[in-house]
């Protein structure tokens, strides 16, 4: 089973996919994309660890995601990625004039025969202004393709507006 989670920022889309993976009984790899570049963001990958129960297991993938995803969907389990747009931008800053296409296609070839039930967690943020610079547009423009490319291979789709789920795909 895939799912996605999307949402906007503090919308409690992380929040929906713990219940989820906490829910499914199973034991839990949570998989991390955030890079602690300040002490903002530092704060948010600190509020993220509370948050999670101390007996899952962490896998810190800011880059290699496809290539973790490859060996950790073959077991049985059920692997939380928190979060695919975190993971994006770290691509655009390491990264930014790769193949985006053959990073997505890679991205779903990792989990297309996964015998783990996979959860990800991604930003919705098309819905406001387009941005001014050129990396923000870009930014913007990918992470609506990665999320389509994602939702078209999940099962399950959820959007997560003021804490309360939306299901957009699925039974």
């Amino acid at each position: 089973m895939i799912e996605l989670i999307l949402g906007g920022a503090r919308s409690g889309k992380s929040r929906h996919a713990e219940a989820r993976a906490q829910a499914s009984n199973k034991s839990v790899l949570y998989i991390a994309t955030a890079t602690a570049l300040d002490d903002e963001m530092a704060a948010r990958i600190a509020h993220h660890q509370q948050q999670r129960p101390q007996h899952w297991q962490l896998l810190e993938c800011p880059l290699t995601l496809s290539e973790a995803l490859a060996q950790e969907a073959q077991k049985d389990q059920l692997i939380l990625v928190d979060c695919l747009t975190l993971w994006l931008n770290n691509q655009l800053f390491h990264y930014p004039q790769q193949d985006f296409s053959k990073l997505y296609d890679e991205l779903l070839s990792s989990i297309a025969n996964a015998k783990a039930d996979i959860i990800f967690v991604a930003n919705e943020v098309g819905l406001g202004i387009i941005p001014l610079g050129e990396i923000s547009r870009t930014f913007v423009d990918e992470a609506g393709r990665l999320n389509q490319r994602v939702a078209q291979a999940a099962d399950k789709v959820f959007f997560i507006a003021a804490g309360l789920p939306l299901q957009l795909k699925g039974d």
